[in-house]
This record gives C-alpha cells, structure tokens and sequence, in this order.
C-alpha cells in the first residue's frame, strides 16, 4: 500500500515548536496551496493543509521556515478521530511531514533566515570561455544529418 504526499505552498503562519512529555520535538503549521485551475467564477482557489513534523524535522522548520516562506512538503496523509470540548466526535485529516525543503531562496523570501544551511545541488555558473575565442560546443546544421539520440 502507498501513502505518499508531496505539496508545495506558503506557511500561512510560523511554526509553533512544541515539546513532548518524554521530550520530543514536535511542530505544526499549515501550507496554503493554490490549486492549479480556477473555479468557475474565474478565481484562483487555494487550500490550506495542515501539516506535522516530527523530531529533527520539526526543529529545522521551526528554526528556518517562517510565514510566507514557501515550502516543499513530502510525507503522507493521516487521519485523526478526536472528541471536541462538547463531546462530539471529529475527524481531521493532516499530513506527516518525512522532509520539508525550501521551496525558495533567501533572495525569493525576501528575508533573512540566518545561517541557514543550503541544501541541494551548490549554484554553478558555466565558466567563461578563455581569451573571448570560440566555446567548446559546435552547432549542429541542419546539413549535418540526423542528430545521434
């Protein structure tokens, strides 16, 4: 059986760090994710997913991700049985964060977020071609015949 979610999408507010009684980091926050297609009035839609992370995860959202951040959300759906204050029962449904990534750049955020560390692949810039003569790559005419893939 398969239960794999993966959003993308804001965090409608920052994450509130919580501790267990045996001491476990727990966090929770919601995303706001817009939908890819518009309602029939024309309007974008979005929904607001609450999500739940767990021990070293929960400690980096908490220490890096703040409102308006966006965010990449990979884990899987739960749903929980509750009873409210007046005794009725509810069902919620929210996602087990597994890995949370940053789903912008400092520079895309438009606020600092510390030493944040960088994750992924480091930025890489193609050098320049040297002395300003032709670069290394040939283009390919149409009077070269087929290409080779």
């Amino acid at each position: 059986m398969l239960n794999k979610i993966i959003l993308m999408g804001r965090l409608t507010r920052d994450p509130e760090l919580r501790r267990t009684s045996s001491g476990t980091a727990v966090t929770s926050f919601s995303l706001a994710v817009d939908r890819d297609f518009k309602s029939q009035s024309g309007e974008k839609e979005t929904d607001f997913i609450d999500i739940v992370a767990w021990r070293n995860t929960a400690e980096f959202v908490s220490k890096y991700f703040t409102k308006g951040r966006m965010a990449v959300v990979e884990g899987r759906l739960q749903i929980r049985d509750w009873t409210d204050r007046d005794g009725g029962k509810r069902r919620s449904a929210e996602v087990v964060a597994d890995n949370v990534y940053f789903g912008d750049s400092k520079r895309d955020a438009g606020g600092d977020y510390g030493s944040a560390p960088s994750y992924g692949a480091p930025a890489y810039s193609a050098p320049a071609p040297s002395g300003g003569g032709p670069s290394d790559f040939a283009e390919i005419g149409e009077e070269d015949g087929e290409l080779p893939f």
